[in-house]
């Protein structure tokens, strides 16, 4: 079976020369819309992530799908403290580490012209493996900020993602320190994918 993105798409950085050269880039979200578009550029510049898409090689004017990635951790200290020791436990000599080394996917999103043809997964699958063979500085999580709803988080629990925290509103106590904000709906689930996985196949 082929895949996509690999046989019929060509892979570079997201530049704003590549926008202004293509069709109009849309996966029905306004919010990614937005930063594709306009703010990936500046977010670049300013050195906090780096965006990169897959544009078709028949006609490179069409941009297929983008994502951008940053530098990030998973801070132990910050997790529940049964949480945080299922994350120690899948380390060796984790006593002496308070944090490990993570990329955040900032961004991820898929045209909408090409949604619905497993290329959210291709894509997933690509930068899991990304880091795996080119791990140049050390990179143990995948770490994303995800959307809260069903959709963008049946995404992720579909490609192997967990969250860092077991419930909703645990996760919203620890942003905000305040009970009596519990129970009220986040806009993001942190969640996590262990690159370690994959080496286990090798």
């Amino acid at each position: 079976m082929g895949n996509f993105l690999f046989d019929d798409c060509v892979f570079s950085e997201l530049t704003e020369e590549i926008i202004q050269s293509s069709d109009a880039f849309s996966c029905k979200n306004n919010d990614l819309d937005e930063f594709f578009n306009v703010d990936s550029f500046h977010y670049s510049r300013q050195l906090l992530g780096k965006t990169y898409c897959f544009r078709l090689a028949a006609n490179v004017r069409k941009i297929v799908c983008a994502f951008t990635i940053s530098n990030d951790s998973i801070r132990v200290d910050d997790l529940p403290n049964s949480r945080g020791k299922k994350i120690k436990s899948v380390v060796p000599r984790e006593k002496s580490m308070r944090r490990f080394p993570g990329v955040l996917i900032g961004r991820l999103g898929v045209s909408q012209e090409f949604q619905g043809k497993g290329i959210g997964t291709e894509l997933m699958d690509f930068i899991k493996s990304w880091f795996v063979v080119s791990n140049k500085t050390g990179c143990r999580f995948l770490i994303v900020d995800a959307y809260n709803d069903k959709n963008t988080l049946n995404y992720y629990e579909s490609n192997g993602f967990k969250y860092l925290f077991s419930t909703e509103n645990q996760e919203y106590l620890s942003i905000f320190r305040e009970e009596e904000t519990q129970g009220e709906s986040l806009k993001t689930r942190l969640m996590y994918f262990d690159l370690i996985e994959l080496t286990r196949f090798e």
